[in-house]
């Protein structure tokens, strides 16, 4: 551990599993004082050959209950910070900040029927600890998770997402999940072809889901490409669906670090 008056403390890598070939997860050991909100984020830093540290924003995927902290992470060709995380090993320490932030998280919306956890890539993340934290599966009726992707070797964490139903904490509320994944470059089976933003102009992603997105019923949290995040706003906004503000609350959760 780092001296207590430290903003961050020194953790130990445990595991680190590549998805494809620029995908990989990574577990740490977790510090006992660290706190969070399932959807939150992390400050992650790595340190370079030169001795100065470099920091990024990384969603936490594993629950506010567990004992270890997990991340998923792209790498960046040349990236300054990814290139040294991929290159830890298991033993080799990661740096995390002491405070989680991040406002992806369930107390932004007052009330509401269905959630919708529209996500591409990486983005995945902070859906995955909001999904394994029960306060979802209490709130709402219906929970449905978009996850998009290029090429559907990138669709990771799926014996995650299908054992959600085998959690004993979860018996009885199983039947209101539905996970719907997407592919943009390629065909797959079980996966809709397009972008998420095609996806909801055409119709498709509603009927897959069996249910509509309305400012009534509908509250909706967005993370992953900026660019998705933007465009899928506007669709959004034009149905009357508004950003949830702490003075106005609304429909729609965006988290965008990027």
């Amino acid at each position: 551990m780092i001296d207590s008056s430290e903003k961050f403390t020194r953790q130990t890598l445990l595991d680190v599993q590549p998805v494809a070939p620029h995908l990989f997860t990574l577990r740490t050991t977790r510090d006992r004082g660290f706190r969070f909100r399932a959807g939150q984020f992390a400050r992650l830093g790595v340190a370079k050959a030169d001795g100065t540290i470099v920091w990024r924003a990384y969603s936490m995927v594993s629950s506010p209950f567990d004992e270890f902290l997990e991340f998923f992470s792209i790498v960046v060709p040349d990236g300054e910070f990814t290139s040294e995380l991929s290159r830890l090993q298991p033993g080799d320490s990661l740096l995390v900040d002491r405070q989680a932030f991040g406002y992806l998280t369930l107390d932004r919306f007052v009330d509401g029927r269905d959630l919708w956890l529209l996500s591409t890539g990486t983005g995945v993340a902070p859906f995955l600890s909001i999904l394994q934290d029960f306060e979802a599966w209490e709130k709402f009726e219906t929970i449905v998770l978009v996850y998009s992707v290029r090429e559907a070797r990138e669709l990771a964490y799926q014996e995650l997402i299908k054992g959600l139903s085998q959690r004993d904490y979860l018996a009885g509320y199983a039947h209101k999940f539905r996970f719907i994944a997407t592919v943009t470059r390629e065909q797959h089976p079980g996966a809709l072809s397009g972008r998420i933003t095609t996806l909801i102009e055409n119709g498709e992603l509603e009927r897959a889901a069996d249910i509509e997105l309305t400012p009534e019923h509908s509250r909706v949290m967005l993370c992953g490409n900026p660019q998705m995040i933007d465009d899928t706003r506007k669709l959004l906004k034009a149905r009357g669906l508004q950003l949830s503000l702490s003075r106005r609350p609304g429909q729609v959760a965006v988290e965008n670090y990027w």
